[in-house]
């Protein structure tokens, strides 16, 4: 972990206002065709495949998130159901719109068919090209176009942990070319500290929990200037990373010796399992499917530490948030490496995801969407290479409890200055 370079960034610079030059009517149909084409490879079986409970079937999230349009616009506007019975099959977590079937058991769904469920999108999206003139259902569509893509994450997420869990370890896609990239050392981005400003401010949408905008104070830290990679983290456990108790937190050692945990996710030998099968790992690839407890370990094997949120977020300011490996189209996904700060994986930072100061949640069913999710989870920053390009920024919050790696986690080191 050598320093090889260093940029100082004198002034934290403004994060870039986000210009997104598709009419609302031609966002809609792309991101609808894009959750579409990310399922087309699946069978109604595996579409229906639910391999843990963090996990839901594919045509669940297809179903869901139409439900979503369905029930927050098309209801609003008068609209019939296109089934009373689907509302406790795909209503998520919103308590508001009353009783659902316990997450769980989503796999238990054989019926509705994906035949079905293809069905129900294109009579909602039927309905919803004439509720897209309406000025008053903007907002609302631009949360559920975020929503939507946050679910072709978890699509591509929660099938990849259902193939890797069949013994025959199946691809969805034809594998890419093999290719090995060159190791590139370690550099830092200083950041001289003082006062920054957080959270999100601006034209555009964001989440509600990306604000207010607010100051903090920042020590002067840097940043490491890419990922850890594959062949850092072979490193970290041929060294006894997951046999020496004293780099975990307590909760952290109690998770590794309870789960027999003594690799990322995915890794067996010189193999990780991929969307495109299993493959040989990519030394200079950054890591990935990474816990918070397995970063924080890492971090303090490396003599380093894993930033704040609010670290992350200033040393991102003015950075491309449309830059670096992210989901483009169908087709395999899997980290690569660039220097953006963002793509490939996201990025665990060591601050719990808590309300930004005089955070309100919104009133309504809406008002859930994150608010009451608000503990015992930690921040991750960035984007990975399932995150639907154009989706992320600075202020971007992702959260998940510190034990989860299904998802394309990774890690970005950072130190005191």
């Amino acid at each position: 972990m050598d320093q090889i370079r260093s940029v100082r960034l004198a002034e934290p610079p403004r994060e870039p206002a986000a210009v997104d030059t598709l009419s609302l009517v031609e966002r809609y149909r792309a991101v609808r065709t894009l959750s579409e084409a990310l399922a087309a490879p699946l069978s109604d079986a595996d579409a229906t495949l639910q391999s843990m409970e963090d996990a839901s079937p594919a045509k669940w999230h297809l179903a869901h998130t139409t439900w979503f349009f369905e029930t927050f616009i098309l209801r609003e506007r008068g609209a019939a159901r296109f089934d009373d019975d689907w509302p406790f099959l795909f209503n998520s977590y919103y308590e508001a719109e009353g009783e659902r079937i316990a997450r769980f058991s989503r796999g238990m769904l054989s019926r509705p068919s994906l035949a079905q469920v293809l069905d129900y999108r294109a009579h909602v999206d039927a309905a919803m090209e004439r509720a897209l003139d309406d000025p008053a259902c903007v907002e609302l569509v631009g949360l559920g176009l975020a929503h939507e893509q946050q679910h072709q994450e978890l699509l591509l997420t929660d099938i990849k942990h259902a193939l890797w869990s069949n013994p025959l370890g199946p691809a969805l896609w034809s594998p890419p070319p093999l290719e090995t990239t060159e190791p590139v050392a370690t550099g830092w981005i200083e950041h001289p500290g003082g006062i920054a400003s957080i959270g999100y401010a601006g034209p555009g949408f964001a989440f509600d929990c990306e604000g207010p905008r607010h100051q903090v104070l920042l020590q002067p830290f840097a940043l490491a200037d890419r990922l850890v990679t594959n062949a850092e983290w072979d490193a970290f456990i041929a060294q006894g990373g997951y046999r020496t108790a004293a780099l975990w937190l307590s909760d952290g050692w109690a998770w590794v010796k309870a789960n027999d945990v003594h690799a990322p996710l995915y890794w067996s030998g010189e193999d990780h399992f991929t969307l495109a099968g299993w493959l040989p790992r990519d030394p200079a690839a950054p890591v990935s499917h990474i816990s918070y407890y397995e970063a924080d370990a890492f971090a303090a094997w490396a003599g380093a530490r894993l930033p704040t949120e609010a670290e992350w977020e200033a040393a991102a300011r003015g950075a491309d948030p449309a830059s670096g490996n992210q989901l483009d189209s169908a087709g395999p996904v899997a980290p690569v490496g660039s220097a953006s700060l963002f793509g490939d994986c996201w990025q665990w930072t060591r601050s719990a995801y808590l309300p930004h100061p005089r955070f309100k949640a919104a009133e309504g069913a809406v008002g859930e969407y994150n608010g009451k999710f608000m503990s015992g989870q930690f921040v991750l920053k960035g984007a990975s290479c399932a995150t639907p390009r154009g989706h992320s920024r600075a202020s971007y919050r992702n959260f998940f409890q510190p034990d989860k790696r299904w998802q394309f986690t990774g890690l970005r080191l950072a130190k005191d200055i």
